[in-house]
Formats: structure tokens, sequence, C-alpha cells
């Protein structure tokens, strides 16, 4: 039988290595661009410590608690995800001295269904801002999204956002406004 063929299909696709990347930040760090793993939900709890409401607020649009944003049910379908859905991508330090490994962002490329079109979004630990981590994983989910074959990258972005207004203005998305008026819509098409 062919493999090409519907009865040998993976229920869940593979690990996806190609998506994985090592870069340097500005001020000359070694991390490991990848995409996120069902075993990195420690990880992704020390993440989600180091963030401030500020940032909180500004990726969800409200202020959600830290014991909610790592509740076990939760991290599940944020690690575990379905990469045929859903893309994400963490950005992995590892320690040379220690061998521990911190993520210190993450960036999401999630499929709208029955549509050509994925959201985007990034949150970056308060301590790692302004290294260029989040204008990479924007270029790196990009790039995902091309070879994907993504019609249209959508971010919502709230209008205070100026970090993020910043991003979508480098890589050429569109903006409009939305109903909300806190809120506009970024778009990209590929």
């Amino acid at each position: 039988m062919d493999e090409g063929s519907p009865r040998l299909r993976r229920a869940i696709r593979a690990y996806p290595t190609q998506y994985v990347w090592p870069w340097m930040t500005k001020d000359g760090t070694a991390v490991m661009i990848r995409p996120i793993r069902p075993e990195d939900e420690p990880l992704m709890v020390k993440f989600h410590a180091t963030l401030s409401e500020e940032s909180v607020y500004l990726r969800f649009f409200h202020m959600e608690k830290l014991s909610t944003r790592v509740a076990h049910d939760r991290l599940i379908q944020k690690c575990f995800v379905d990469y045929d859905r859903e893309m994400a991508l963490v950005v992995d330090y590892q320690d040379p001295g220690t061998g521990e490994h911190e993520i210190r962002a993450v960036g999401r490329l999630t499929k709208v269904p029955g549509t050509a079109e994925a959201e985007v979004a990034v949150l970056v630990s308060d301590r790692f801002q302004k290294q260029g981590l989040g204008r990479e994983l924007v270029r790196r989910l990009i790039e995902v999204g091309r070879a994907e074959k993504i019609g249209q990258i959508v971010a919502n972005i709230l209008h205070e956002n100026e970090g993020m207004r910043a991003l979508a203005r480098h890589f050429k998305f569109h903006t409009r406004d939305t109903s909300d008026p806190s809120m506009v819509i970024a778009v990209l098409d590929l």
C-alpha cells in the first residue's frame, strides 16, 4: 500500500524537525527556535512565572491569573499541539554551565478552520524583551505559514500594544480597525 494512502497517514503529524533553527539574540546569546513539545510543560510553567501583568494583558487582552495560565489541563493543550492545525515555536535557551533549559518566548500560528488563514501571536518573557525574540519568532512563523500553504496571517492587536504593532509594520502587515475600538487587525497576505 502507498504511504500517501489515507489508510496509512498518521493520526498526529511527526515532530516537524524542519522548523528547528539555531539563532543568536542581539546580545550574542545562542538559543534554539523550535516547535513546542509535550515535555515542555514544566518549562512553560516557569516561563509564565516570568511574565508581568502588562505582558499578560497585552497578549490575552485581559488579566489571567498565573494559576490559570499554568494549570495542567491548559498546558497540556498548549504543549501537545497538532502540528497540522497549529505551530507553536519556542525560544529555548540551554545554560552551558548547568544544561538547564529555559523558554524565553513563545509564538503561535493557529489555522482558522475551513479557511486558508492563520492567526499569529507572540509572547516574550519580560526579562528578554528588546533582544529581537519577538521579531525573529514572527519571521519564522511567516516562513512556516508559507511552507504550510497558509494564504493569510492575521494578528489581533490591542491599540496600546506598540511592540506588536511595530512588528506588524516591520513585516508589512496591513492594519484595519475593528468594531472593537481597543483593537486593530493586522493582515499579511502570503
